[in-house]
């Protein structure tokens, strides 16, 4: 399957800090994974982890359980996935720092991003979630730590202090801790490689990586997810590791989530271009200069922003991409393939309006998110901000004095009774849905931000109607 593919690992990144998947929709979606082309799975846990003892404090209410992340195990050998569990260990440890009981571990005391690494406690945190991750992932061949957009390094007073000194910098502090936790993963689990996103290594002067261990210790992660890759600055900057020290290098592209922060249909034309250029990147390089590539899929820009495309509306993007990957291009081919695994007539009419418009798992999630997406907001928009009707005759102005001529609640009541009733259905079933496949805030979060808002301005117009519809005292008033 792989002969024409430069990565002999494609590994799928399940970004469990938004809209973690039951575990019964992954056993449905590894086999379609391991069809496509994949043979890995990256799982970023983050709160989802059943963290134990004084880390207990991490979990997400629906954590998963210890028998569920071996069960997540199983199907994944069973689909010859192989799983590389990430643990953040330095910048995005907002689900750590967010606690008030670790608090005091924060770079800059008003922000949850970055862990001081001066604190010995600091390190001994990271250890102990690095440790219990293990634990349930004994046979790992790779940890990925993180290390990427550690925000306001060199920020916290410690850290000024610190860099007053000579000949203290930056970087030499951002590589003492990465080199202290990737010691750790190498003398606790000889068998296990730890990787790292490349960007804060990216400025670091080559004698200055090379004098560090980090090049001895890990293997970069280099990431980008652009339509429109520099593939001269990439050939630089593979140079420039490999003369640093580093023996083995991956590739980061994306499916999905990295298009808009609250971005909810896939641009699957945008991704396949991101990973087209990745293979010509690949191409212009000795061979297995990158052994693999992560094809991420972020759900959440950080901890605390909203939920992006949810894993089932990226699946026919990751097709396209994964498929692209194995077959080192796009061809008319490949492109009828992945119709084939998706079980859609055409690509380019992905619209979903027809019954059994797609077979992949969670396809029907695809179809009701593209009807919402497209049309729900559009939709309560025409009747509040277009029709004659509402516009000339039940204006805002006209909504706070209840003031409404009668025949008028004739043209416009029955449009907004029956737009709700259309939405109120659709937003039923994808409830229904978005239920099978994700835990319940996670629909909760959903139909919050996507649907009920729609939803409850046409209730408070038909509302506003109904009372503008009543009898009033003051009915002889002018308006």
């Amino acid at each position: 399957m792989s002969g024409s593919s430069p990565f002999k690992m494609r590994l799928v990144h399940l970004d469990l800090k938004g809209a973690p998947p039951k575990v019964c929709y992954l056993s449905e979606i590894f086999p379609l994974f391991r069809a496509l082309g994949a043979n890995g799975v990256l799982i970023e846990y983050e709160d989802m982890f059943p963290y134990e003892g004084h880390l207990r404090l991490l979990r997400a209410k629906h954590a998963y359980s210890p028998s569920e992340i071996k069960e997540i195990l199983r199907l994944a050998t069973l689909n010859e996935l192989e799983v590389i569990p990430l643990v953040q260990t330095f910048g995005h440890m907002e689900f750590v720092l967010k606690h008030e009981a670790l608090t005091h571990l924060r770079e800059v005391a008003r922000f949850p991003n970055t862990l001081n690494p001066h604190k010995e406690e600091s390190l001994a945190l990271v250890r102990a979630m690095i440790d219990q991750v293990m634990e349930l992932h004994p046979r790992a061949r790779w940890l990925h730590i993180g290390c990427d957009e550690v925000y306001y390094l060199g920020e916290g007073e410690t850290s000024r202090q610190w860099l007053q000194q000579e000949p203290n910098s930056k970087a030499e502090l951002c590589l003492s801790h990465m080199e202290a936790v990737a010691s750790h993963v190498r003398a606790q689990y000889p068998t296990t490689t730890p990787l790292m996103w490349d960007d804060m290594l990216r400025d670091i002067p080559e004698d200055q990586l090379s004098g560090s261990r980090v090049p001895q210790l890990v293997e970069p992660v280099l990431w980008d997810y652009g339509a429109d890759l520099d593939l001269h600055g990439k050939a630089i900057l593979v140079e420039k590791y490999r003369k640093s020290g580093f023996s083995w290098l991956w590739a980061a592209s994306a499916f999905k989530g990295a298009t808009g922060v609250n971005q909810s249909l896939t641009p699957i034309e945008y991704h396949l271009r991101n990973h087209l250029q990745w293979l010509q990147v690949a191409g212009s390089m000795p061979a297995d200069t990158l052994q693999g590539i992560i094809l991420t899929g972020w759900q959440r820009y950080d901890h605390f922003s909203v939920l992006c495309e949810l894993l089932p509306v990226g699946i026919p993007s990751l097709a396209v991409c994964l498929q692209a990957l194995v077959h080192g291009d796009f061809a008319e081919n490949v492109k009828a393939r992945v119709e084939n695994f998706l079980g859609i007539s055409s690509l380019e009419e992905m619209d979903f309006r027809s019954e059994g418009a797609g077979s992949f798992p969670g396809s029907n999630i695809l179809a009701l998110v593209i009807q919402v997406s497209l049309h729900l907001c559009s939709s309560v928009d025409a009747l509040l901000e277009r029709d004659r009707y509402v516009t000339g005759w039940f204006s805002p102005y006209h909504r706070r004095r209840k003031l409404i001529h009668p025949v008028m609640i004739e043209h416009i009541q029955p449009q907004a009774l029956s737009l709700l009733a259309r939405w109120n259905a659709l937003a039923g079933e994808l409830e229904a849905a978005l239920q099978r496949v994700f835990y319940p805030d996670t629909v909760e979060e959903w139909l919050e931000e996507n649907v009920y808002p729609s939803l409850r301005r046409l209730q408070a117009l038909l509302q506003d109607l109904g009372e503008a519809a009543s009898p009033r005292q003051d009915s002889g008033q002018d308006p």
